[in-house]
């Protein structure tokens, strides 16, 4: 079975590693192949290659860095189906939501083809007697990101339009679970005309990102993991001067009010926490039934769980809003399952138990579980599992629910489904977290707006994408001048 190679200065790169990691594709368990863990070495040889291309990178026009960007776009919706099957075949998501998550990732490089407008500076004229004031932004140089599996493809373009139409060059560091997205990125920003060195993937597992983070040379990281990995890498980087997003895990609550439309609601919270196996960090993970709606509700859920397949992502016939496919790994489906006992343990309603949904012998499936008549205090209700179980609590008013959302430590993302403009406007001005859905349960801002999660969900300043991207990878510089 191949080894993945690593991607540098515009070729592929065998690492100088002595511990390989086997690369099972979630719903066969078919080996699709074995990626290196990167030491030192090989992460110092990438940060080098990166370094000698911002050199001529940084003096590129930003019209023409920009202009690439078209020729990326291009090659990415030309290349649509084939990415779209092999961001499936190692992440296991449904081929259809495999599709949106590149065209999420196709809006960043479309945002990034604005940089001519984007990067702008600022001057006064006159701010004293022949004195005149401008602002410059400028590149930092060698910038890294560390991404996860769930989505592939688009986290990688979250950061990497940005950062390189901002004159900066990039290291890659994939999941050790999704390393193919990630090469074939590499490829198509070779093919879109970058020049080699602009853009780098280096695999491995925590060793590499320590020492991506520790080297002199690397200006800035961006990276998305659970809430320890990201207080991790925030911690070491500070500690070290460097600039960091660090985007974290989550606990997203979906609140639905007795005058909403049930039937949407309930195909919104469903849609919401199973879609990908439950790995999404805007997963409605917590449903929160108010007044008498929780009966309904529930029994809505369980009935759309009940007719929902189990399978491959591949499977083309499977409903993508209903089918649930399988979770990353066996140890995940283990974590998973022991949160279920868990859950049962502490004496809420088990509804729906995805245990016994196994679509087959192989694969790491596991079916919808519905928990009912969950409590705030519990661990199911506080944890982020990170796969396809919903806990549904029930509470008499807005109020109690907006105080529950609130004692959580994550503030990712939070949802309200009601015909209620006043209480729909409380909502939004109560809660504590980053991004808001009003009858929408997946509340993903386009890219021309920034991933806004707060608390335990993010650490950092300036936000992943919008103008907060461009802001993260630029430094600006203030220049005064007189001439007498």
């Amino acid at each position: 079975m191949e080894t993945v190679k690593n991607f540098v200065g515009g070729n592929p790169v065998a690492a100088d590693a002595q511990e390989e990691l086997d690369v099972p594709d979630p719903a066969t368990e078919e080996l699709l192949g074995r990626v290196p863990l990167s030491g030192k070495e090989d992460v110092g040889r990438a940060v080098r290659t990166a370094a000698e291309a911002f050199e001529e990178w940084r003096e590129e026009p930003v019209t023409r860095r920009a202009r690439r960007m078209f020729k990326l776009q291009v090659l990415l919706e030309d290349n649509m189906e084939d990415l779209a099957e092999l961001c499936t075949r190692e992440n296991g998501k449904h081929v259809e939501e495999s599709k949106g998550e590149i065209l999420r990732g196709i809006e960043v490089v479309e945002l990034a083809a604005s940089m001519s407008t984007l990067m702008k500076g600022e001057t006064l004229d006159q701010v004293s007697q022949g004195v005149d004031c401008a602002l410059y932004k400028e590149p930092l140089g060698v910038v890294t990101a560390i991404t996860p599996f769930n989505f592939p493809m688009m986290i990688p373009l979250w950061f990497a339009p940005l950062a390189v139409a901002t004159g900066n060059t990039f290291i890659l560091k994939p999941s050790p679970r999704t390393p193919l997205s990630a090469v074939r990125l590499a490829e198509l920003f070779s093919e879109a005309g970058f020049p080699n060195g602009v853009f780098n993937v280096v695999h491995g597992a925590v060793e590499t990102v320590e020492a991506l983070i520790d080297h002199p040379e690397v200006k800035a990281i961006s990276s998305v993991g659970s809430a320890e990995a990201a207080r991790n890498i925030y911690k070491r980087a500070a500690e070290r001067g460097k600039r960091v997003q660090a985007l974290g895990g989550a606990k997203n609550h979906m609140v639905v009010m007795p005058d909403a439309d049930l039937e949407a609601a309930a195909e919104g919270v469903f849609s919401s926490a199973f879609s990908n196996g439950g790995q999404r960090c805007l997963a409605g993970s917590v449903g929160v039934a108010v007044g008498g709606t929780g009966d309904e509700l529930v029994e809505r859920l369980a009935r759309i769980a009940s007719k929902a397949q189990v399978g491959s992502g591949l499977n083309r016939k499977m409903d993508s809003g209903t089918g649930i496919t399988p979770v990353t790994s066996e140890e995940a489906k283990e974590r998973i399952a022991g949160y279920i006992a868990k859950g049962e343990e502490e004496g809420a309603r088990l509804v729906v138990d995805g245990r016994e949904r196994y679509n087959e012998d192989e694969g790491f499936f596991l079916g919808p579980t519905i928990f009912d008549r969950v409590t705030p205090e519990m661990e199911i209700a506080q944890e982020e599992i990170f796969g396809p179980v919903l806990a549904v609590e029930r509470m008499e008013g807005l109020d109690e629910a907006i105080r529950a959302i609130n004692d959580s430590r994550y503030g990712n993302a939070a949802a309200i489904f009601t015909s209620d403009g006043g209480a729909a406007r409380k909502f939004r001005r109560k809660v504590e977290c980053g991004m808001i859905g009003v009858n929408i349960s997946v509340p993903a801002p386009v890219a021309f707006f920034p991933f806004t999660g707060w608390k335990d969900s993010f650490f950092g300043d300036l936000h992943a994408t919008g103008r907060d991207g461009v802001e993260f990878y630029t430094e600006r510089k203030v220049v005064i001048e007189r001439w007498p």
